[in-house]
Order: structure tokens, then sequence, then C-alpha cells
């Protein structure tokens, strides 16, 4: 894999808008029982299976981007436009005629609003007539929703595209995006993964608890403006690189002790491809629930690879919920936030690790930087 270079980003959470927020949440022990999150019951007249969750209670696209254009969309759609619009302003990136059609956005989703789809199918059912559904709803039902109205608020008319994956999205993003750049399919990619809060979504996690987890639902979006590793123009804020990215799939049958093989072999091999060492890496971000029984299989795959040496680990699910294909992109959001304001941690070098009980298991290694520090080697 070609490393991917990073210049510039933004991340929407519980935790509130942009780094400066996330950079708080990042600082409390992650190591005890789960954040419960924020109270939620105002932002739906629907039941709730929890009073609290990791919502952006306080989140309105009109007030961020005014009416024109946001008044039918749903909230995965407006949190994906905001942070895409954020990202290409702190990246300095300024879009015109000349380099519109060679700038793409690819998302990660686990399968699209379903809010949108739920709602919009309820009404050809209740309604007198099929026709009489509103027809302005409809776009919000299509996964690609999200990417194709962030498109057209920004002007971009290079590669859009939508990868469903549930945790593993975002890792295979940035496989995806690895291959387009390299291809020459487009020159500078927003990458990145979103996901809503919503009442069928919190429902959704809710019901779908395995191995004794008890997160709450969450939400969020992050977005990374990225391009080849040596392609970017001498005035560019470089944040980080993303030197490799592994996904692989672990059958059922060998159980959690087959997981968590699977798991360590992902990690050796991105660690290989990154020409890394365990010992090089600083921090790792992890996919911990906060149950020991669904935990096992991570904890043991990272305790083989790294022994008794124990990395500094950001469990984002216990900080910020569970927000499913948004994970990734918030992992990697919390790495690059830690490195942004601190000289010490430039170019060092952080894992990001992901599995779903599935199956699907994945590895991303990352050297962060701070914008204008020395290398740390």
């Amino acid at each position: 894999m070609i490393p991917l270079a990073i210049s510039g980003w933004s991340v929407l959470s519980s935790a509130g808008m942009g780094r400066d927020c996330l950079v708080d949440t990042l600082k409390r022990d992650c190591t005890g029982e789960p954040d419960r999150g924020r109270d939620v019951q105002a932002l739906y007249p629907e039941a709730l299976p929890s009073a609290t969750a990791h919502a952006i209670v306080d989140f309105d696209v009109r007030q961020i981007l005014g009416r024109k254009g946001t008044s039918f969309l749903d909230r995965r759609s407006a949190l994906a436009m905001v942070a895409c619009g954020q990202a290409l302003e702190d990246s300095g990136t300024r879009v015109d005629d000349s380099n519109r059609h060679r700038i793409g956005i690819v998302l990660g989703t686990t399968l699209g609003s379903l809010k949108s789809m739920n709602d919009y199918t309820r009404e050809t059912l209740v309604e007198e007539r099929p026709y009489l559904v509103n027809p302005v709803f409809f776009p919000n039902t299509v996964m690609n929703c999200a990417a194709g109205q962030a498109a057209i608020r920004y002007k971009l008319k290079g590669v859009n595209a939508t990868l469903a994956g549930g945790e593993l999205a975002f890792l295979n993003v940035l496989r995806y995006s690895a291959n387009l750049l390299r291809c020459s399919y487009a020159d500078v990619l927003l990458m990145g993964a979103v996901e809503e809060f919503t009442p069928h979504a919190a429902w959704a996690t809710h019901l779908g608890k395995s191995g004794g987890a008890d997160l709450p639902a969450g939400e969020g979006a992050a977005v990374f403006v990225t391009h080849l590793n040596g392609d970017a123009k001498p005035d560019r804020n470089l944040d980080g690189e993303i030197l490799s990215v592994i996904t692989a799939f672990a059958p059922s049958t060998g159980g959690q002790a087959g997981m968590a093989r699977a798991i360590e072999r992902c990690i050796r091999r991105a660690l290989a491809e990154a020409h890394i060492s365990a010992q090089d890496i600083t921090f790792i971000a992890t996919s911990e629930t906060g149950s020991e029984n669904e935990d096992w299989p991570e904890k043991q795959a990272l305790a083989s690879v790294f022994g008794s040496d124990t990395k500094h680990r950001i469990a984002v699910k216990k900080l910020l919920g569970e927000c499913q294909a948004a994970t990734g992109a918030l992992q990697l959001a919390a790495l690059l936030t830690l490195h942004h304001d601190n000289s010490d941690l430039n170019g060092r070098i952080s894992l990001v690790c992901s599995w779903m009980p599935d199956g699907g298991v994945g590895a991303a290694v990352l050297r962060g930087r701070r914008r204008g520090g020395s290398d740390h080697r």
C-alpha cells in the first residue's frame, strides 16, 4: 500500500463539535465502566431504550450552514455535510473549476439512514395512496445520500462513493481510497464515516447487544482530507500518514480463540507492511466495549503481539458510545487529536484495531504529525 497523507480533518461526536472538545474527553479514564452519555429524551417524541446516549444533542445544521439546501436533510446527511465542509476548511483546500473534478468523497456506513428508510416505507403503507408520499424525502433513503449531498453542497465532481461494512467500513474506506489515488482516479479525497443517532438506531443497538456489552448508542462523523504521500503542496499542513491497512475474515468455527488469532495475524501483517515493529507503537485505538467476555479476543491478540509492554490504549466506544461504522473514523480522529498539540508525539506510530463478532477483523498503522513540529524518531 502506498502511504496516504492526511492534510486537514474534522470530527463531530458526543464530545462536541471539533477536536478541541475531543481532547477533554480523551483525558478521561477509559479503564472503568463506559460513559453513559447525555440526556437524549428531548430529541425525539418516540420512546428510546435509554434516557441517555452519546448523541450530539445541540446539533442544528441550519444554525451551521443556513436554511438553503438543508430543509429536507436527514440527520446522517447533515452530519456528513458539516464534517466535509469543516475538513475542507481545515485543510485550506480551495475548490474551483481547476480542481473540482479531481476531488472526491468516500464515506463509510453500516446501512445508511435506518430512520429515513423506515419512515418512507411506513408512509407508503399508511397514506391513502402510495403516490401521496412526499418525494423530497426519498433521497434520504439512498445509502449514498450523505456523500452525494456533501458533494452537491461543495461542488465536488470527483469520485463519490459509500462503502457499507459495519465497524470495518472505515478501514475499507482507507483501502478503497488508497486504490483510487494510486490509480489516479482522484487527486484529493474526503474520506470518512458517519452514523446518526435516531430512535431506530438506538433500538437496533440495544436489541443487537451481544456478549454482555452494555454500550449506549452513539453518533458521529469524522472526515479526513487525504492524498498520496508526496503529492502535498508546499503550503499544505500534514496531520498524519496512513502507513498500512489490513482487513481479513475469521470463520466462526474457531470460536473466540480463533477470533483472537485472526486479530493477532491482522495486526502483525499491518505492522509488517508498514515496516514497523511492535516496540514502535505508542498508542492503540481499540474496539473495547467494557464487557470482559466480548473484549477477550482483542485483549488476547494485543497481549500476544505486545506482550507485557502495556501501550496507552484508547477505548473510543467506552468514551463515545456505539457508533457502528463511524467508530473507525473516530478512532483515527482520537489518535490525530493526541498528536495535534503535542510536539513530543510528532512522528510517533499508533495502531487502530477493529473487529466484529461476525468475523471481520482489521488493523491500520498511523504516523501522527503535529503541524509545524519537529519529527520524533
